[in-house]
């Protein structure tokens, strides 16, 4: 297994364990009603827990990924967190999506769900930051 991709797995591992521990909680503990109201915005409570989980696991992920998996990349480190937010945003939206398709529609336990929608957006993720986020620029 290359070092790079074995760093991502642990990383990444962590990250996603830090992940579904926050999405745990504050699903089981904080969001204890269906509906979470915050300020003006209404949120399912797994729907909450999964964005305020995916909050802090993208500032350890991007971290991580910038100072211990690709540190290689010559790309700025500006430029890498625009990337990895987009990158982000993209993979929030399809956990969302599937999310209410697992829960919502199909009725799969929440904690399970977010367990398969988590290995689904690890496999997409690896893709977006060796090829998008954190590649090399060959330009310079």
């Amino acid at each position: 297994m290359p070092l790079q991709t074995f760093r991502y797995a642990a990383c990444g591992g962590g990250n996603t364990m830090l992940g579904l521990i926050i999405f745990f909680i504050l699903y089981h503990y904080f969001f204890t009603n269906d509906i979470v109201t915050i300020g003006f915005l209404v949120f399912k409570a797994h729907k909450a827990a999964l964005i305020f989980s995916s909050s802090i696991t993208f500032i350890v992920g991007f971290f991580l990924n910038k100072l211990v998996v690709f540190t290689d990349s010559n790309i700025k480190g500006r430029i890498q967190l625009f990337r990895y937010f987009l990158s982000f945003f993209a993979n929030l939206c399809i956990a969302a999506f599937l999310q209410t398709v697992f829960v919502e529609m199909l009725l799969i336990n929440t904690y399970l769900s977010q367990v398969m929608i988590v290995v689904i957006i690890v496999a997409i993720s690896y893709f977006t930051q060796k090829y998008f986020t954190f590649k090399q620029d060959t330009s310079q």
